[in-house]
């Protein structure tokens, strides 16, 4: 089996636009969640959001977004993008050039591949069945399907890119992205693709994060520093984001042949469902312990050998709950291990989430650190017995975990080695 090496990085999140960006918040906890412009509604009680900075994707038509120059994207390409597209089109270009590759590098090479996750972009389908209805069939924008529908982000950016490889687009909710990335790096180890390109996009908007108000599933704060709280007792729910996340991951063979950098392996991943309710998890975890024992059965490791986790941790009451009783299950009830939620600074990146993380986990191994845990003041009596970090140490950890969960009761594990 093909040794799996992860090689580039892109990001245009809440917390940052490129890696040195968001390695500084992820050593200072600085928070990227703001009061969200379209949340303004009275009757709307959500106001929190992750707030992408430099970019201004409002309106329907591309021609009108800004966006930094150093991206300029061709007119025939932008306008089939809807604003996560737009966001994983620059991670992407990031991660290129993160890798030490060219353009040409992954261009009509049939040994990269692509995957990638995103929901969609539900303002721009909303606004395109709104113009049919109005002026007819006949009238619809010929660019509405592939900049709307759930599998945008892999259509536009497979063509864009050149992409002649694998190529697939995920959607298994809130662990479509590592999804994505656990497939990807099952294309490298079984020998068939030598590098992928792992992308995750949401538009974080108004229509892509208030339906779940309607679960009683968003925070209510007024205050973008505190409204995300992942293992705090008084947690009233997650904090949307937008943004998108770009990961390349080659067989080591490839990246040391070419001199690029390593920022760590990915040892192996596992995967599991709960097949329990379709929006609620398991309350004791079984598919989340399941999925983390797959992956270490995988990877021939056990518990002991873990020495952080990024846990899924979204900041809704039921969930972290039923994440700390699996984590338990596994570490045991008094583990050492270091735990942390990054969602408490970004918000909840819904499809965005997995790849997003895993990646932060690729920067924290790179620079020897285990990633704080932000706004705890009074933590969960579930938690008290483990080792909750609240700031980035300095610990060089050598084996990470990121954990991710979805509708369903979708959950996966990656494993990152040093």
């Amino acid at each position: 089996m093909k040794k799996i090496a992860i090689t580039g990085l892109g990001f245009i999140t809440s917390i940052g636009n490129d890696k040195n960006q968001v390695l500084d918040s992820l050593i200072n906890l600085k928070c990227g969640i703001g009061l969200h412009p379209e949340f303004t509604d009275e009757k709307c009680p959500v106001k929190c959001a992750g707030i992408i900075k430099d970019f201004s994707t409002q309106g329907i038509d591309p021609e009108d977004w800004t966006y930094p120059s150093k991206y300029a994207v061709k007119r025939e390409v932008l306008r089939g993008f809807s604003p996560h597209v737009l966001y994983a089109y620059c991670s992407t270009m990031q991660a290129i050039e993160d890798a030490n590759l060219s353009l040409e590098d992954v261009a009509n090479d049939t040994s990269t591949g692509m995957y990638t996750a995103s929901s969609g972009s539900t303002t721009f389908l909303y606004n395109h069945m709104q113009r049919m209805d109005k002026v007819g069939v006949m009238r619809c924008h010929p660019m509405g399907v592939v900049s709307s529908v759930v599998g945008t982000l892999s259509y536009n950016l497979v063509s864009s890119f050149k992409i002649t490889g694998a190529s697939c687009g995920f959607a298994s909710a809130c662990a479509s992205s590592s999804h994505a990335l656990g497939f990807a790096c099952d294309e490298i180890s079984m020998g068939r693709q030598k590098r992928m390109i792992i992308v995750g996009g949401e538009d974080g908007d108004y229509r892509t994060i208030l339906p779940f108000a309607g679960m009683r599933a968003l925070s209510h704060s007024k205050d973008p520093n505190t409204a995300s709280r992942p293992f705090d007792k008084n947690r009233d729910g997650f904090v949307g984001t937008a943004g998108a996340t770009t990961m390349i991951i080659e067989d080591e063979e490839t990246a040391l042949a070419r001199g690029a950098k390593i920022y760590g392996y990915i040892l192996s991943w596992g995967q599991a469902s709960d097949g329990y309710n379709v929006a609620i998890p398991h309350p004791e975890g079984i598919g989340l312990i399941n999925a983390i024992n797959n992956a270490f059965e995988s990877a021939n490791i056990k518990a002991d050998d873990v020495d952080y986790i990024n846990a899924h941790a979204t900041s809704t009451p039921i969930g972290d709950v039923a994440e700390l009783k699996a984590i338990k299950k596994v570490f045991g009830e008094n583990s050492k291990v270091a735990i942390s939620s990054t969602k408490a600074i970004t918000g909840h990146g819904l499809s965005l989430t997995g790849i997003m993380e895993a990646s932060f986990c690729a920067l924290a191994m790179k620079e020897g650190l285990s990633i704080g845990s932000a706004n705890i003041s009074d933590l969960d009596d579930e938690a008290k017995s483990l080792n909750i970090i609240q700031k980035t140490e300095k610990t060089d950890p050598k084996i990470m975990l990121s954990l991710s969960s979805g509708f369903g009761g979708a959950n996966t594990c990656i494993v990152f080695g040093k």
